[in-house]
């Protein structure tokens, strides 16, 4: 009954929804055959770096703070490793460094974390042939370990029951959380082969000798996984603690669960028990791959609350198939322009989700996918937010920021931020989170700094640039932010008053702003300013000149800068107009509202 009820309620509470503080909002940059990233191997470092901050940038833009980057496709890197080939999906040729060289790794953490972003290190652990036809290096573990290959035809995977490849990979993981400073560590839901080149008796001989008193090999290869994962959790606890450990399983965990549920299912086809993962806290998060959408066999609505009653505490990061929003990406009937922005306030609206992955990148950097980049940017990630911290994790806060300045330019319009990182602190500073409080909410500034709306930047960096709203008074502090998003107490202030853009009516008595987000899906803000007392009226028109609502209805104000929030609930995708009238005196500007 409570599910129905939430259901019942998304759609008249979408737009009220405000954004949490707190959320998990990220992506995955593909690189196997070349889904994301780079779109050239033959292309120059320069071009490929260009185009992956070019990701970076407009994954920023659109409001995400986290990117799981995809570094070993086929037992193969993008990185410099000491135990397997360059991929070729970097440089054209499996086991050919970039020329001239650079690691794609370590410069994606580095600028990931100047954006205050995490960066995830996506593995798939298995596979090591998916049957693309390029020569294999003489490195190549097909080469260089025969033995340890189980054979479908074009595709190939490492024995999950051989002790020496579990401890093979978990020592490539534990290489590179040593060597980089990632922010955790990613699977995807590549276990055994799917169907239709799913095992049958390939790894009898495995199981003949390292069967481990098992008699049913489906519950030894589900425990062949378990042991890989709980190996790789204990090497990545070892090595840096602080890095979190993630999977994204396939999205139904057996078939008739929830009731409803239909379809293959990762327990049995591809031998992956995500519950007995959560019930052993061998991960820190589980980003379940529901992508479908509201309804039918495979029904979101459904899937998600069930996984969120199976997360044993940890962290539920749906991941949502975004590709199926856009022709370039997907070749079947495409998702209506509301389903993933649904899914998203349906999250929200579920206590113990803790934010969304979205498949694929592109599809928020490159392609249209129903305007959903748009949506992020101006309506649903519109306030910027921190990962949410894990309870299991270090509490340890970071040293307080010093020396906080801030200082105005373009007219007063934009606000340059610097501070000086602290000098100690019980844990490292990851990013900075930077606020900008109105005047009104300063003197209780702990429940000014929990509120999503007045969180203005969050940058690895020691300073930033903000563009605050029209007209008001405010007030900046920073903090420094540790690896598990725990918060230092406050900077010293620094107090700014924005300049007023304004489009004035000839005469000069009114000024109206420019609204505040515009285009808007949830709220704006109409700022105007009054030279002289006067009966305001402030109204909004559609373009045939109907009146679609009254704001303001000829009330007595004082010559003064107002601001008066509108949500255009009801309204459809457009252009309207704001009309600010007072005593004879007149001005307009346009508003976009989409949907």
């Amino acid at each position: 009954m409570r599910l129905f009820l939430l259901a019942l309620c998304l759609t008249a509470t979408a737009v009220a929804q405000a954004p949490p503080k707190y959320e998990f909002r990220g992506a995955w940059i593909a690189t196997v055959i070349n889904l994301d990233w780079p779109s050239c191997r033959t292309c120059s470092p320069d071009v490929q770096q260009a185009e992956l901050i070019g990701h970076l940038d407009e994954l920023k833009a659109a409001g995400l703070n986290a990117v799981l980057f995809q570094v070993r496709a086929e037992s193969d890197a993008l990185y410099a490793s000491p135990y397997e080939p360059w991929s070729y999906w970097l440089t054209d040729e499996q086991g050919t460094a970039p020329e001239p060289y650079w690691d794609p790794l370590a410069f994606v953490v580095e600028e990931a974390h100047k954006r205050g972003m995490e960066l995830h290190v996506w593995f798939n652990p298995y596979r090591a042939d998916r049957g693309s036809g390029y020569p294999k290096a003489a490195s190549h573990i097909t080469n260089t370990h025969p033995e340890w290959i189980l054979d479908f035809g074009s595709i190939k995977i490492l024995d999950p029951g051989l002790p020496d490849v579990r401890s093979y990979f978990s020592s490539v993981v534990a290489d590179v959380v040593r060597r980089y400073d990632v922010d955790g560590v990613h699977f995807d839901d590549y276990f055994y082969p799917y169907p239709p080149n799913q095992i049958t008796n390939q790894d009898a001989g495995t199981f003949d000798q390292y069967n481990g008193g098992f008699t049913d090999v489906n519950n030894w290869r589900r425990y062949n996984v378990f042991r890989m994962i709980r190996q790789v959790r204990d090497s990545i606890q070892a090595v840096r603690p602080e890095a979190v450990f993630g999977i994204s399983p396939f999205g139904i965990w057996k078939s008739g669960v929830p009731a409803g549920i239909s379809g293959m299912d990762a327990y049995s086809a591809i031998y992956a028990d995500a519950v007995g993962w959560l019930e052993n806290d061998l991960i820190d998060y589980v980003t379940p791959q529901l992508y479908w959408a509201f309804g039918g066999g495979q029904d979101y609505g459904k899937l998600a609350p069930w996984w969120e009653s199976v997360r044993h505490g940890r962290h539920l990061y749906p991941g949502h198939g975004l590709y199926r929003a856009d022709n370039n990406t997907s070749d079947g009937s495409l998702f209506a322009a509301n389903e993933i922005p649904r899914q998203v306030r349906f999250n929200r609206a579920t206590e113990g989700i803790d934010g969304s992955v979205f498949f694929r990148a592109k599809n928020i950097t490159r392609y249209g996918s129903r305007g959903f980049a748009d949506t992020l940017s101006t309506d649903l990630y519109r306030y910027p937010a921190l990962p949410p911290p894990m309870d299991w994790k270090s509490q340890d806060a970071p040293g307080v920021p010093t020396a906080l300045t801030a200082a105005q330019r373009d007219g007063g319009t934009t606000v340059d931020v610097s501070w000086t990182a602290p000098s100690s602190g019980d844990a490292a500073a990851r990013f900075y989170a930077v606020y900008r409080i109105p005047a009104a909410e300063v003197a209780d500034l702990d429940a000014a700094m929990a509120q999503a709306k007045n969180l203005a930047v969050v940058t690895g960096e020691t300073s930033a640039t903000d563009v605050p709203p029209v007209g008001g008074l405010y007030t900046y502090v920073v903090t420094s932010v540790s690896a598990n998003s725990i918060e230092s107490l406050p900077s010293n202030p620094a107090v700014v008053q924005s300049s007023v853009a304004t489009e004035a009516s000839p005469d000069g008595i009114l000024a109206l702003a420019a609204p505040r987000p515009n285009p808007v899906h949830g709220e704006t803000t109409l700022a105007f300013t009054l030279r002289q007392p006067g009966r305001v009226t402030l109204r909004v028109l559609d373009v045939l000149g109907r009146e679609v609502a009254r704001l303001v209805d000829g009330a007595p104000l004082a010559a003064d800068t107002h601001a008066v929030q509108w949500t255009p609930a009801g309204l459809g995708s457009g252009t309207y107009v704001v009309v600010l009238e007072a005593d004879g005196a007149r001005v307009a500007r346009p508003i976009v509202v989409i949907r």
